[in-house]
């Protein structure tokens, strides 16, 4: 899980202890290592998918981010009780993944210029 999340949080010092409780992983006990497994599994199809053009990872990242971004605790398995179950702040992981995602959909930096254009 620290591949998958610090891909997108950086590799700030704050970052890397946010993370450090992740990096023995063999130390988990079988439950806490499914529930890791289901955040990271989650993280993942977000990331891979959020520019798919075909239907299915269409919809894997749809199934992913719907997930991620409901905000609840009606549900043993839901986004919020993953996260609070294994001690990450929910809103500081949708934060990050709502940037990786702004930052697809922004338009291509113009150059000083403002033509778009880049001298040969």
């Amino acid at each position: 899980m620290t591949d998958t999340i610090q891909y997108w949080m950086g590799d700030g010092s704050d970052a890397q202890q946010y993370l450090d409780t992740f990096r023995r992983r063999e130390y988990y006990e079988p439950e806490k290592a499914l529930i890791v497994a289901i955040l990271e599994d989650a993280i993942h199809d977000y990331q891979k998918y959020r520019r798919a053009r075909d239907a299915a990872g269409k919809e894997r990242f749809r199934e992913a981010e719907e997930w991620i971004m409901h905000r609840g605790k009606e549900w043993i398995f839901s986004f919020d009780n993953v996260c609070e179950f294994l001690g990450l702040d929910p809103e500081y992981l949708r934060r990050g993944l709502r940037e990786l995602k702004r930052r697809d959909t922004e338009p291509q930096r113009r150059d000083r210029h403002g033509t778009g254009k880049h001298a040969a």
